[in-house]
């Protein structure tokens, strides 16, 4: 029987979406329809299992999934003997100490002899240690930004996205303890034939990612200032240039950085490229 890799993803919350849009731009077709636990891919050796993130790291340690999509604060909190493979992109989130806005917590040290309420008891001990505070952690399950109102904690260690919950709740951000997202997580012991079906999907992971990360740009650029631009577009390579039927132009094509874009089209207009179009890329393989 051939190998199938099986691949445990969050059935519900925040990484669900995230993780179903990355498996179908990596090509692999699966569907959760009735709430099905488990789903076999139609094109690809995979079965996709469906759990609560909190048991995504235990059932990968235990060889129940073979990998796991999983938020690199979920994976640290476990603890448990997983390899960590790959950083995903989405899913970002921090998790954060926030103290009441109108209260007289203003630095970590402050927290000194307090307590904190947390579902992340593991991650804030190890932070406390690190910075030398005592502090009593109360470890709570939901609703830890609730605990400052009704006198259950003076703290709070939780995680923060847009932070309309801590606003929501009169709190503000005093530490970031851990910047965080959705990461891949493998068993230590897979088998020659799944580690081989996980290299094929980690280079279509890749794939989807470099070209998340970049952009296609298409210009038009007078001779004389091609060298300029060009040391502007290094591109996979070097820019391709194409002659125009106009005398003394060219089309310049190129990728550019998603973290650099803004900063490269200034500095291109400024030396005189026109017609400047940019275009999502769907894949990138280098």
């Amino acid at each position: 029987m051939s190998d199938i890799l099986k691949i445990a993803v969050q059935k519900s919350g925040r990484l669900y979406d995230g993780s179903m849009k990355l498996l179908k731009e990596c090509g692999i077709g699966v569907s959760n329809g009735n709430n099905q636990l488990k789903v076999t891919a139609t094109n690809f050796p995979v079965e996709i299992y469906f759990l609560r993130d909190d048991d995504i790291p235990e059932y990968v340690q235990d060889a129940v999934a073979d990998i796991g999509i999983v938020g690199e604060n979920v994976a640290l909190e476990a603890g448990k003997e997983v390899n960590r493979i790959e950083q995903l992109g989405f899913g970002k989130c921090r998790l954060s100490l926030a103290v009441p806005k109108n209260g007289n917590l203003q630095q970590v040290q402050d927290l000194e002899g307090k307590k904190i309420a947390t579902s992340y008891p593991n991650l804030l001990s190890s932070f406390l240690r690190s910075v030398s505070v005592n502090a009593s952690i109360h470890e709570i399950s939901g609703s830890v930004e609730i605990a400052p109102r009704i006198g259950l904690a003076d703290a709070i260690c939780d995680l923060v996205s847009s932070g309309s919950t801590l606003f929501t709740n009169e709190l503000v951000e005093l530490q970031t303890i851990l910047q965080s997202e959705a990461i891949l997580i493998s068993n230590q012991q897979l088998s020659p034939g799944k580690l081989q079906i996980l290299e094929r999907l980690l280079f279509r992971i890749r794939a989807v990612k470099k070209a998340q990360n970049n952009k296609y740009v298409l210009l038009n650029a007078p001779n004389d200032k091609l060298d300029s631009i060009c040391r502007l577009l290094p591109g996979i390579k070097s820019p391709t240039i194409l002659p125009l039927a106009e005398a003394g132009w060219s089309s310049v094509h190129s990728v550019i950085s998603e973290s650099d874009f803004w900063n490269v089209i200034e500095q291109l207009k400024a030396n005189g490229a026109e017609g400047i179009l940019i275009i999502p890329i769907e894949k990138m393989i280098a």
